[in-house]
């Protein structure tokens, strides 16, 4: 769930409240091909998959490579299920009892070795409290192919977290091979850390390691932005931290790779007012806490613009935004550009959504003035979106704990 300091995901009453390339190797904005128009509202609906099953606090669905009969579901509390068309879920993995899962801390990333099941790894972000709350970025391994070993846990890198909220925790394998990581800014309101502007820190970032071929821990690519510098691997360091893609983000909650394009689409959770969408290049910076969305958060002593270089690099507006008012949203969930055929007037859109009012909109990449549509209302808790191996898009609903298609 977009996890924010004003929202709080209950397992109960899951009641939330507002105030929560242009080469593949780059990962930069690349120009898309044409897109159609937006699809007017109710052009679309949201269908329950599965109606037999039902999740716990979900928040990430995925396949493993090669696999599209499969899908794994990763519940907040801890544990991954697996299961297909014709069986009941099963569980994949159960590491609850190392992970802390009370209002924004879990089990919140997963990600498959891009050479599954050759290469039978598995990689996970979690939360823990001991020896003191961190984000976790650990290796697990499978011996069947059916299940991970709990016991087979090898930690890469730590992070601690100051504050119990904005802890990311997505993860996701570009098409350059490398592992991505999104980190929030550490917690509290407002970055009273200033943790997202510091290049010493993980905290608001984007990192992006190398971890094939690596044994127990990971490499930091030649071509990161401060490659040279001596690695991070508790969290921080006394130079800029080599790990670090991107800086500048407040929570990014769900990210996601353009299959066909290669570029890096991220939500990023807004504080009071402005939720936004980001398209990430090597170096960037997303500009929180100077701004939010795209207007001035800390107006003194100044609010950068677009373009002014701030501790190192360009500031970066987001390609859309929308607040809290008349949008109707709190928190905003990434999604994914649409590469499906089911409909084909999303083809080429990007579609993402809002945690709090169930909203979908659609963006069309390339477009001026952040431009968006809305798609649909669903009066669904969207905590994340999936992507199945035609490019058709799902998501999660976190208070029923059921998957949704979007279909015409």
């Amino acid at each position: 769930m977009p996890p924010r300091s004003r929202i709080h995901l209950l397992a109960v009453t899951v009641a939330w409240t507002a105030t929560l390339a242009p080469s593949l190797l780059s990962c930069g904005a690349s120009t898309p091909p044409s897109a159609p128009p937006p699809p007017p509202p109710g052009a679309v609906r949201a269908t329950r998959l599965f109606p037999g099953l039902s999740f716990q606090r979900p928040v990430a669905l995925l396949q493993a490579p090669g696999d599209a009969a499969r899908w794994f579901v990763v519940e907040q509390a801890g544990r991954v299920r697996s299961f297909d068309a014709a069986a009941a879920a099963a569980t994949f993995v159960d590491i609850s009892a190392r992970v802390v899962s009370n209002g924004e801390l879990g089990l919140l990333g997963m990600a498959f070795h891009p050479q599954w099941p050759m290469t039978p790894e598995v990689f996970l972000c979690y939360t823990r409290a001991s020896p003191r709350l961190q984000s976790v970025l650990a290796r697990f391994r499978s011996a069947d192919g059916r299940t991970l070993d709990p016991a087979s846990e090898q930690v890469i890198l730590t992070v601690d977290q100051p504050f119990e909220n904005h802890d990311g925790g997505n993860l996701a394998f570009g098409p350059d091979g490398m592992l991505y990581l999104g980190l929030g800014d550490g917690g509290s309101g407002g970055d009273p850390l200033d943790n997202a502007q510091n290049p010493n820190t993980l905290l608001g970032k984007m990192l992006r390691i190398e971890v094939r071929g690596t044994g127990a821990g990971y490499a930091v690519p030649l071509d990161n932005p401060h490659a040279g510098n001596p690695p991070c691997a508790a969290g921080a360091g006394s130079q800029a931290c080599p790990e670090a893609w991107a800086f500048g983000f407040r929570n990014p909650w769900r990210f996601s790779f353009d299959r066909a394009t290669g570029d890096l689409w991220v939500g990023d959770v807004g504080q009071n007012a402005w939720e936004e969408v980001d398209v990430v290049v090597r170096g960037g910076n997303y500009g929180w806490r100077f701004r939010e969305g795209a207007h001035c958060y800390v107006p003194s002593p100044g609010c950068p613009t677009p373009g002014t270089v701030v501790n190192g690099a360009p500031l970066v507006d987001p390609v859309t935004e929308y607040d809290h008012g008349a949008a109707g949203g709190s928190a905003i969930t990434g999604g994914y550009v649409y590469r499906g055929s089911a409909v084909p007037s999303l083809r080429g859109l990007y579609v993402f959504g809002d945690f709090g009012s169930g909203q979908l909109w659609t963006h069309t990449p390339g477009a001026a003035g952040m431009q968006k549509a809305e798609l649909l209302r669903t009066g669904l808790s969207i905590s994340s979106f999936g992507e199945d191996a035609a490019g058709e898009i799902l998501l999660l609903d976190f208070a029923s704990g059921g998957i949704f298609r979007i279909e015409p």
